[in-house]
């Protein structure tokens, strides 16, 4: 039987690497938390640079709109914060310097809850390999957050040591719980939508886009419509 997180955590921190990742990735989720009082942060990797197809278009000048599409979003989703580490498209590296920044934010936050990629999950079916971002940033968040962020002798120059109780992992072959957006689903719908950069043809797909995924992982929940996720229960 299909099992739904209920529960609401007092603190959540989402690490995602492209601005519009945890909206696509979680947002019904971090909304239905948000409403219901958890302090919501997301940490974003990468500036969102390199996100076009169009060779004409300046590099920085995206950047700048896809922070503000993020904070749009983020506004909408009802985020505590959001940090941006400004990362260019692409070069995300999962060495020791990355790893320091993801423990010092994790430390910083205190959160009972992260989220992030599922850096397993590479191949889906015949259209679409997951991105190299979100396969360095998964296992560069897992590291950071188990043992590193936990143990004071890993980084101590980057905040007093933090158990992380739960990580759920987005974009999974493998949800094993479910979180039921069913009140969000179109608030996630308008957030992707604010991404207008990423849909050079229009947003008016993005919610019923949103809406078909949300459904599909409903009917695995049992509910109306859900977000699936691989939980790893790590104490604290």
């Amino acid at each position: 039987m299909a099992e739904l997180v209920d529960g609401v955590p007092t603190r959540a921190l989402a690490i995602y690497a492209h601005p519009d990742d945890p909206d696509v990735s979680c947002g019904g989720t971090l909304a239905v938390w948000a409403r219901a009082g958890c302090e919501v942060r997301v940490v974003l990797c990468t500036d969102g640079g390199k996100g076009t197809t169009d060779p004409q278009l300046d590099q920085r000048r995206l950047a700048v709109q896809r922070a503000a599409e993020a904070a749009e979003a983020g506004a909408l989703i009802g985020l505590a914060g959001q940090e941006f580490l400004g990362i260019a498209d692409g070069e995300l590296t999962d060495d020791r310097e990355f790893r320091e920044v993801l423990v010092a934010a994790v430390r910083r936050f205190r959160p009972d809850v992260v989220l992030c990629p599922d850096p397993t999950a590479i191949f889906f079916g015949q259209e679409y390999f997951n991105h190299r971002d979100h396969r360095v940033l998964g296992l560069a968040a897992l590291d950071a957050v188990a043992p590193a962020a936990a143990l004071p002798h890993y980084f101590p120059g980057a905040g007093p040591a933090h158990q992380v109780s739960t990580v759920l992992l987005s974009g999974t072959l493998e949800p094993d719980v479910w979180v039921d957006i069913s009140e969000t689903v179109d608030l996630k719908g308008e957030a992707v939508g604010c991404h207008r950069s990423q849909f050079p043809d229009g947003v008016e797909w993005a919610a019923a886009a949103v809406r078909l995924g949300a459904e599909e992982a409903g009917r695995q929940a049992g509910v109306p419509f859900a977000e699936g996720f691989r939980r790893l229960r790590l104490g604290g």
